[in-house]
Formats: structure tokens, C-alpha cells, sequence
């Protein structure tokens, strides 16, 4: 079915549920993006903890950004 043959719920519908699994993405990738950046600049700077602040600053900011969709969803309605 192309996209003109849609009704308008269905296009409301799909875009909810492309917005919804955005935010279980959020956090993983986010987590693991700051693993992996602290994990480079242990290597770059020979040190051990990094990863650490790094795994914790991208949960930080996964659920930020997981609250702000939320918030922003919730407005649309």
C-alpha cells in the first residue's frame, strides 16, 4: 500500500510506533557509545577509569533524552 492510500489514522498510527521504538534505542546506544568513547580515551590517555565515567555519563544522558521524547510525545496528543 503506498503512502496517498493511507488514512490518516494509519499515518498517525505508524508514526507513533517509529517514535516509541526510537526511545527504546535511545538508551543502549547511548550507554554504549559512552562505553566505548571512555574506552578510547583510556587507550589515548593509558588510563583505567574512563570507560567508567564514560558508561555512566551515557546513561545520564540516555534517559535524559528517553524523558524529553516522552515529554514531547505526550504534548502531541
Amino acid at each position: 500500500m503506498s503512502d496517498d492510500r493511507r488514512t490518516p489514522n494509519e499515518q498517525k498510527q505508524i508514526s507513533n510506533l517509529a517514535r516509541y521504538s526510537e526511545i527504546g534505542f535511545i538508551i543502549p546506544a547511548a550507554v554504549l557509545l559512552g562505553f566505548f568513547l571512555g574506552k578510547l580515551a583510556d587507550h589515548w590517555l593509558h588510563t583505567a577509569w574512563l570507560y567508567l565515567a564514560g558508561l555512566i555519563f551515557g546513561a545520564i544522558v540516555g534517559f535524559v533524552e528517553m524523558i524529553r521524547m516522552a515529554l514531547v510525545s505526550t504534548k502531541d496528543k
